[in-house]
């Protein structure tokens, strides 16, 4: 490309810095022949697939709702907008998220180029950073006969705090088509391979990421090592029908590892691992394998890590795999003095662009910071995982966010890319806060805490832990509490037996689960006998106490209740049928018995009031806690002094091949 004056208008290059406007920007018809370089490209226009569901569109076009008016997809990069129409390409796939480039990157202005063929009008905007929208430019198209190649340069100046970039299309009585468009650079970024690496239990989901994988050859190009780590204990990804058409694509960068199950942490460890010790890549990117890979996003998060002006994790965003327009995650923290993660500040959660637009919501235009970013799909440049080391042995849960807080300890941020996503099963539709699984949240969230809080968070922990037993106990949640002690308890042992326990704690968790018939779960409230209660008194039940003293007072009543004999009658007959989403403490703490759904809808179990289950556990419970305040202090030491062996390379290599 080469430097012009449009219609006077003087290049953005040469005079950014002595314009008085914060929006410096300039258009061209380019030569034919002016090809961009794939390293050039940032931020590829894609379109819908062709077998996507039509409710995703709007992640890609933002239309008239007639169906008379909408635009038709012809490929993945290419668009064909119909006469009498205006569409707009703010959208969460299209729009430029300009104020992450500005803020991280060296790119300082980014070049929108495209081919038309047609006749309307492409007009630029952006946005501030409070969702204010600024036009920059525009430029008619007459070429109905010969496609057209358009240029248009917009300077990243005015996106510190927030801000996107987009471009509408206007068409008058002729049709608009749009090839290959994409926001580029002129800048001389960086060669940088990606090794992409997939921990894995489900191989039918894994197979379908491998496929996703090789569909686009421009996505294979920055791709240089793809490892599969199966941990499945029966049928294996290569095994797999689509595994041979997918591994016949995806060629000698393809390598399956099977190994014993080790949870997310010991498979993505083992990504860590391959990619340190076998490949010569310079970014790893994990991905989880019940997903739906939107495979620019590979391209886009590979583009921004090559630009970045110093080292920092990229993470991307959560769709909703059951509500594919809806944004579940864009941003999140750890919160060190309450020792949980929540949303960043700023950042929306459950967004739905198919009510929604970019464009409408001011909340989404302002840049957000995060500390860490969910292993659904997150890269990291070699220079971080080679200082920081490997994640903990932690199995699963926790992984992820320690091992950002650990990167940003050493200097690196975490920073999660608008616009470079995955879907995936959104956390609110399952019951990890209940299962198996809570156990490995309770242990794993201590240990963190451990490592990295600088607050004295005894009390909270003492607090918090305390309140959950009660709310779980008088949910009848009886192995819910049994799996939080265990966790209490093995935190309590230290750090020695981490590594032991890996290949072994999920067996054993399993197994103790068993014992308890909140636990038990059968495929229908059908299974059991009709319950007892009037639907109306039921109903009045599930109004949740609000006021402190009343939360309280009914607190109270639920231990007292809690601690009296249950009738028989209710441990044979539930005496109610309780959806997950109503399964609170303040309706089952009135109760002798219910049937409760689970959070995805596809079994029951039946809960039975048991007040010595009850004593015992309230017991083991006021007893851990009151160790884990006591030896806080040592157990802090002790585990941030095992720290350098737990997250090495040699100690992972032993836990691998041993």
């Amino acid at each position: 490309m080469t430097e012009q004056q449009v219609g006077g208008t003087p290049a953005v290059a040469e005079h950014a810095q002595d314009s008085k406007l914060s929006d410096v920007t300039s258009s061209r018809v380019a030569p034919k022949n002016d090809e961009v370089p794939a390293s050039q490209i940032l931020w590829r226009i894609i379109l819908p697939r062709e077998d996507d569901p039509l409710d995703v569109r709007p992640l890609y076009l933002d239309e008239p709702e007639t169906a008379a008016n909408r635009c038709l997809v012809t490929s993945r990069r290419s668009v064909t907008v119909p006469a009498s129409a205006k569409v707009s390409f703010s959208t969460y796939f299209n729009a430029l998220p300009a104020s992450y480039w500005k803020r991280w990157t060296t790119v300082n202005e980014t070049v929108l180029r495209m081919t038309v063929k047609g006749a309307g009008r492409i007009d630029v905007y952006r946005s501030k950073a409070n969702g204010d929208i600024v036009h920059l430019q525009g430029r008619p198209v007459r070429s109905t006969k010969a496609a057209t190649t358009l240029e248009f340069r917009v300077s990243l100046q005015p996106f510190e705090d927030g801000g996107w970039i987009w471009f509408d299309v206007f068409t008058d009585d002729t049709a608009l088509e749009i090839r290959d468009a994409a926001w580029t650079t002129e800048q001389e970024l960086p060669t940088q391979r990606t090794a992409v690496g997939i921990t894995t239990i489900r191989p039918a989901d894994a197979v379908i990421a491998l496929q996703a994988l090789g569909e686009d050859p421009a996505v294979l190009d920055v791709v240089g090592k793809i490892v599969v780590v199966d941990q499945g204990p029966n049928q294996k990804v290569k095994d797999t029908p689509g595994f041979d058409k997918a591994a016949k694509v995806l060629g000698d960068k393809l390598e399956v590892i099977e190994q014993a199950n080790l949870g997310g942490s010991g498979g993505f460890a083992r990504v860590f691992y391959e990619f340190l010790e076998n490949t010569n890549c310079e970014q790893v990117m994990l991905l989880d394998d019940d997903v739906r890979l939107e495979p620019d996003s590979v391209l886009r998060a590979n583009a921004f890590t090559r630009a970045l002006i110093n080292p920092v994790v990229v993470g991307s965003h959560m769709m909703n795999l059951q509500a594919r327009t809806r944004l579940h995650s864009m941003g999140e923290v750890v919160d060190l003095k309450e020792c949980f993660w929540r949303a960043a500040p700023g950042a929306m959660t459950d967004h739905d662009f198919g009510t929604d637009s970019l464009r409408d919501t001011k909340e989404l235009h302002a840049r957000i910071h995060g500390t860490y970013n969910g292993w659904w799909m997150c890269s990291f440049p070699r220079q971080i995982v080679e200082e920081i080391g490997l994640p903990l042995p932690l199995f699963i849960k926790w992984d992820d966010a320690e091992y950002s807080l650990r990167a940003l300890e050493h200097g690196y941020p975490t920073v999660s890319l608008p616009g470079s996503a995955i879907w995936h099963m959104p956390w609110t539709d399952k019951d990890d806060a209940t299962d198996w699984t809570a156990y490995f949240h309770v242990r794993n969230r201590l240990i963190m805490a451990a490592l990295h809080s600088p607050y004295d968070v005894r009390g909270t922990l003492l607090k918090q832990g305390l309140k959950s037993s009660l709310r779980h106990l008088f949910s009848m949640e009886y192995s819910t509490v049994m799996l939080h002690q265990k966790a209490i308890e093995d935190f309590l042992a230290g750090p020695d037996k981490l590594f032991a326990n890996l290949p072994t704690a999920l067996g054993e968790v399993r197994e103790l689960r068993k014992g308890y018939t909140d636990a038990q779960i059968l495929p229908s409230a059908g299974e059991f006998p009709a319950p007892t209660f009037d639907p109306v008194k039921a109903e009045r039940l599930l109004k949740p106490p609000v006021n402190p003293v009343v939360i309280a007072a009914r607190a109270a009543l639920s231990l007292a209740h809690h601690l009296q004999e249950p009738s028989q009658e209710a441990l044979d007959r539930p005496q109610i049928n309780v959806p997950a989403q109503g399964a609170r403490w303040f309706l089952l703490g009135a109760l002798d018995s219910a049937t409760v759904s689970n959070a995805d809808g596809s079994g029951v179990a039946f809960r039975r009031r048991d007040p010595k289950v009850f004593r015992q556990l309230m017991a083991r419970a006021a007893a851990n806690h009151r160790r884990l305040v006591q030896e806080w202090p040592r157990l802090k030491r002790a585990y941030r002094k095992a720290l350098p062996e737990l997250t090495s390379r040699d100690a992972w290599k032993q836990t691998f091949h041993g």
